[in-house]
């Protein structure tokens, strides 16, 4: 009996499927992952209201990219188990490889250099686990590539311990749902590109290997866009390095650049893995916090000021060199969902300050404080 064709249900038109291309199978082979029914997907956009938060200076384009631009890598050799997710990636627009053996995964990874890998954890050459770690060690796969670990059997918390050891990013088991699978592969996707974008357009300051203005501007906004949608807190701690001179002991150029170089390497080891770190001119820093609300951001600015305070100070008193004061600035907002402040604007606020904030600690940290004249609204 004939497989009655699928409609769209946005729609009502049947999909049109390309050249070649194999029908995605009505039910789930045994073993395969379950599926719920999918429900109308979206352009990936985001919703207006962020945008119109957000609208601010140069934005990053928050849509995903053209249908087939996308590329993922599928390493699996098991058709039941993995067949029906190629059919779903493809139909989401994305384009996939397929290689059977993790040996042949590795050396197209290298080629292709995908948007996404996903690996089936039982490949017949080798665990799927090796070949994550395999790709997490290779510096030909960026470390922003997206590793995705599927499983056709229920998994246990070893196993996905395990996986996330190797280098994925996230281990799927049954069951699920094909629209999860999507938004989730999405939200990988855009991450990975808006890091290649950052690479590609000199977001980087060159001498710290930290985000420059224009790159923590681009981050702010992200952060800010997805503290919106869950309502969330976000906080900004600037950070400026006054060298402490007197007339008999001067800092010289190379000595005043060894301090800097410190303060980044306490910078770079004290926040959150979440946090965002960047440089705003010679001797002022940020860090952005997301989930962080003014108690957050004050512990915060006491934790990054013991850093470079334990990394700046010569072991040796007698040993000459120059002081280094910490001043930390900061401002943050309890739900980003209610507060009419734009993303970028904590980064002014926090930078503000810096020297006309409200005084906390000594003086050497101090919040925002829009009464004061001088700082910005």
């Amino acid at each position: 009996m004939p497989r009655p064709q699928r409609h769209n249900r946005c729609t009502g038109a049947a999909p049109r499927r390309a050249f070649g291309a194999r029908r995605r199978p009505a039910r789930a082979p045994d073993g395969a992952w379950a599926l719920r029914p999918q429900a109308c997907r979206s352009n990936g956009s985001a919703p207006s209201q962020v945008v119109h938060e957000l609208a601010r200076g140069n934005r990053m384009n928050d849509r995903m990219p053209a249908a087939g631009t996308s590329l993922v890598l599928l390493a699996g050799d098991r058709d039941g188990a993995t067949h029906w997710l190629e059919s779903l990636l493809e139909s989401g627009g994305y384009g996939v490889l397929r290689e059977r053996t993790g040996r042949e995964a590795l050396q197209r990874a290298r080629a292709t250099r995908p948007d996404v890998i996903i690996v089936d954890a039982d490949l017949s050459d080798q665990e799927g686990v090796e070949l994550c770690r395999a790709l997490r060690a290779d510096p030909r796969i960026t470390t922003s590539t997206p590793i995705l670990l599927a499983a056709g059997e229920a998994s246990t918390r070893q196993l996905r311990l395990a996986a996330l050891a190797a280098g994925a990013w996230e281990y799927i088991a049954p069951p699920h749902d094909a629209d999860e699978i999507l938004l989730r592969v999405q939200a990988y996707v855009r991450a990975k590109l808006d890091a290649d974008r950052a690479r590609a357009e000199g977001l980087i300051d060159p001498l710290s290997g930290l985000y420059n203005p224009q790159g923590l501007a681009r981050r702010a906004r992200e952060l800010g866009s997805q503290a919106f949608r869950e309502h969330g807190a976000l906080a900004c701690v600037a950070v400026a390095l006054d060298l402490e001179q007197d007339e008999a002991s001067l800092a010289t150029e190379e000595e005043d650049g060894a301090a800097v170089v410190r303060c980044v390497s306490a910078l770079k080891s004290s926040p959150r893995l979440s946090d965002v770190v960047g440089r705003l001119s010679a001797r002022e820093f940020a860090v952005l916090a997301p989930g962080t609300d003014a108690g957050g951001a004050r512990r915060l600015a006491e934790r990054l000021t013991q850093s470079i305070h334990t990394r700046t100070t010569p072991p040796d008193a007698a040993l000459a060199a120059p002081g280094v004061r910490v001043r930390c600035g900061y401002e943050a907002v309890a739900n980003m969902g209610y507060a009419p402040i734009e993303p970028v604007e904590l980064l002014v606020r926090a930078s503000a300050a810096l020297r006309t904030g409200k005084e906390e600690q000594g003086g050497s940290i101090r919040r925002f404080d829009s009464g004061v004249t001088g700082q910005s609204p």
